[in-house]
């Protein structure tokens, strides 16, 4: 009982801080200016830090799998609630189809940033020893390692044989990492109105709402350590450019067109109807009275 009153509690304050029409109208910014600013943080960063290890366990147990981690979370969570409102299975599975599209555009840059940087990179293999002639000529300095630039190889054969790539990047995990972040205040946003407008909220579903927020908090905290230990100017930054873009052009612009055969529809749309109109609320698919944007 006592647990249970402090799952309450506690859903209930995130939710109304993630239900807050100011708070989600300001997120992006707030997860911008940690992009841009954050890398002035590894002046203060230790190097001994067990953060700074790309082999720590939070690296590579979420980091390397964060797209997946947010699908089960999200992807529950949303099923869940849509169910519980309207008991209409193909409604969930339209609401969780947004994830689906975001996975499907989150891949498809994956592919496109590796092939370009497959065409700006190249590969090079250290040498144990300088070639005749070389240090002679100018070409290095002496006592400096040099490198055979090998071509046609592609970035992941290159670091897979143990060799370096240099070239023109943009960090994934940045890119990922926002757009976890924004994809979660999305999702997750709906449930403060939901449970304002009086909603049945048992224990499972307030239990996937407070991982979901959990993991939107890991995530922002990753995000802070990858930029304060492993700065990459601009490729971090162009990173979370992307993720924010990728943010605006799905939950900002495609799913504002509402749900039709092409499109999912924004979060909360087509759940909340029923239950407004019992309370009094316009029906628009979003309390008015509740601090929640109406868009």
């Amino acid at each position: 009982m006592f647990l249970n009153s402090v799952l309450v509690a506690v859903t209930n304050l995130a939710a109304g801080l993630l239900g807050n029409a100011s708070f989600r109208r300001h997120f992006h910014l707030l997860l911008s200016a940690v992009v841009l600013f954050g890398p002035a943080l590894s002046l203060w960063g230790n190097q001994y830090s067990i953060f700074a290890k790309k082999s720590h366990f939070l690296y590579r147990m979420f980091l390397r799998s964060g797209w997946g981690w947010t699908c089960v979370f999200a992807g529950s969570f949303v099923f869940l609630l849509s169910y519980t409102v309207r008991q209409s299975f193909s409604l969930s599975l339209r609401h969780v189809s947004r994830l689906a599209v975001a996975g499907g555009l989150w891949m498809g840059f994956r592919r496109l940033l590796a092939l370009l940087g497959d065409a700006t990179g190249s590969c090079y293999e250290p040498l144990t020893a300088p070639l005749e002639g070389q240090v002679t000529k100018g070409l290095a300095e002496p006592g400096q390692p040099l490198l055979l630039l090998r071509e046609d190889l592609t970035k992941a054969v290159c670091l897979n044989k143990g060799m370096l790539w240099r070239g023109y990047e943009v960090s994934e995990d940045t890119f990922l990492l926002c757009l976890c972040c924004l994809l979660l205040v999305e999702e997750v946003a709906i449930f403060g109105p939901y449970l304002a407008l009086g909603g049945p909220s048992g224990a499972p579903l307030r239990l996937l709402f407070l991982f979901c927020v959990l993991l939107l908090e890991l995530w922002v905290f990753l995000l802070l350590c990858l930029l304060a230990y492993f700065p990459q100017f601009p490729s971090q930054l162009l990173g979370g450019a992307l993720g924010c873009l990728s943010w605006r052009a799905l939950y900002q612009g495609w799913y504002r067109q509402g749900p039709s055969w092409y499109c999912p529809g924004r979060p909360g749309v087509g759940l909340l109807t029923t239950q407004g109109q019992k309370d009094g609320v316009k029906d628009n698919g979003r309390p008015a009275a509740n601090g929640v944007e109406t868009h």
